[in-house]
């Protein structure tokens, strides 16, 4: 029997995919004897066997922790948590005995699931625009860097809207790279003169068939009619995005984009939805203001990103629809970063004002919240990552705050359905659900700040049951 070296690379890394399900279930070991073509039996049979002759000592026991399920406003009685694979395969506050399992002195330590971020530019934070329009190859470098530091703060998951983020949640996905899962909506669709049109004036008049680097990156693509609309909503399904993104009003960061113009018309509107719903996911918008708002519910969107000068009726009807409200406490560093005089000031200083009215609205009528950051070109910012969380102590209890970022947002990500790239139950400490969770010293509950030191506070960082960092150890 002879194998060439890549073929014998793919058996090991489907087997080293597979076998960690082995111990709740023969199938995908059964699988791999199906795949493995003719002539290659018994070599699979000698890893299969070795792998799972090893496998129990891959579990992992969180001994004595108390437990922040992603849902609930107190902590748990001492618990053990036994992880298999990638899964939480059991809880119990009696003691669990698994052989062969590594053991985590909990020491009455909290164990929450790993933070998301339902709000984010991956490719948008450790460069600026020019580089990220015209420099892919330093960009993509550059976020993948970034990408290591977000999970190192115990972001274990974010949802990307907007930027050409494909590249990395692949390199990310195949171990490349340690970072975390990316929902990536690919380009963020705009329109002439919207929101993330990001163009020079010497790139105008449009021409057909002609894109700028913007373009071409994936960073942002204009659309101005439904067909287009169409046709660059399929190119980014192709790509593998899991939602579509669409500016439908005015933005603080485009200097072409006045914060009151509706930007996309209801008959393109409606396309990305009737598109996004035949891939069985849906559309998130950009949308400040009321006439935005009121536009892309009526044509079918499923999540309005922001929200910040909405009324009160749009509040009444974003509850009463069962919209979204993608909501950020945006850093008051990405306001006093903008340049004084400048026109994305004056945009800022009118936008902030409603931060603090929206997050009341919607508590007010209990309207379905998500928590984001929105970073932009700033790895200093994205740094303030958990301290942007704990932000949310001005309007929320610690527990409402950790559920927003955790459970919460994980159902935000569902309704991506079967285009979900990581499929199990998120955000939730719960058997059965997949294994991305923060052993915290202390308690969040009670001191939601913790959360803003992750280098001394989370003392294990684990993503898909394998741990990142453990502190511990030393």
């Amino acid at each position: 029997m002879h194998l060439r070296s890549f073929e014998l690379q793919e058996m090991i890394r489907f087997l080293a995919h597979a076998v960690p399900y082995a111990a709740a279930s023969l199938s995908p070991v059964r699988t791999a004897f199906v795949m493995l073509s003719s002539g290659r039996e018994m070599l699979a049979a000698a890893l299969v066997l070795g792998f799972c002759a090893i496998a129990n000592a891959d579990d992992i026991l969180f001994e004595n922790v108390r437990i922040f399920d992603g849902k609930g406003a107190a902590l748990s009685a001492p618990s053990n948590v036994l992880i298999q694979g990638n899964v939480i395969a059991r809880i119990s506050t009696d003691p669990v005995e698994p052989d062969g399992a590594e053991r985590i002195a909990g020491n009455g330590r909290t164990l929450m699931p790993g933070l998301i971020d339902a709000h984010w530019h991956a490719m948008l934070i450790a460069t600026g625009p020019a580089d990220t329009m015209n420099d892919i190859g330093f960009a993509n470098i550059a976020a993948g860097d970034e990408a290591t530091e977000t999970l190192m703060r115990g972001f274990t998951t974010v949802r990307d809207v907007g930027g050409p983020a494909f590249g990395l949640k692949r390199a990310i996905d195949q171990g490349i790279i340690e970072g975390p899962r990316i929902y990536p909506s690919g380009a963020m669709m705009t329109v002439t003169s919207g929101h993330g049109d990001f163009r020079h004036m010497s790139d105008l008049p449009r021409k057909p068939g002609l894109f700028t680097p913007m373009e071409i990156n994936g960073g942002s693509i204009v659309v101005d009619s439904p067909d287009e609309v169409r046709l660059r909503a399929r190119e980014q399904f192709m790509q593998g995005a899991v939602l579509l993104k669409l500016t439908a009003g005015g933005g603080v960061s485009s200097p072409f984009s006045p914060l009151d113009v509706t930007t996309f018309t209801a008959p393109e509107l409606r396309a990305a939805v009737e598109i996004a719903e035949n891939w069985g996911t849906y559309v998130a918008v950009h949308a400040f203001t009321s006439d935005a708002i009121q536009k892309s519910i009526a044509a079918g969107v499923k999540c309005i990103e922001h929200g910040l000068l909405m009324s009160e009726a749009d509040a009444k009807l974003i509850a009463e629809k069962g919209i979204w409200l993608s909501l950020q406490p945006l850093h008051e560093m990405m306001r006093t970063g903008l340049r004084e005089g400048s026109v994305e000031r004056a945009k800022a200083e009118e936008v902030w004002p409603g931060i603090g009215r929206t997050y009341e609205l919607a508590k007010k009528y209990k309207i379905k919240t998500a928590w984001g950051t929105d970073v932009l070109f700033s790895r200093a910012m994205a740094a303030q990552q958990g301290a942007i969380l704990a932000s949310l102590i001005r309007w929320y209890t610690p527990a409402e705050a950790l559920a927003m970022a955790t459970g919460t947002n994980a159902e935000l990500l569902a309704l991506s359905g079967k285009r979900n790239p990581y499929p199990g139950k998120l955000g939730v400490v719960e058997e059965g659900a997949l294994a991305d969770l923060l052993l915290v010293e202390g308690n969040p509950l009670e001191n939601l700040d913790l959360v803003a030191d992750p280098a001394n506070n989370f003392k294990i960082i684990m993503k898909d049951g394998v741990i990142q960092k453990n502190t511990l150890a030393k």
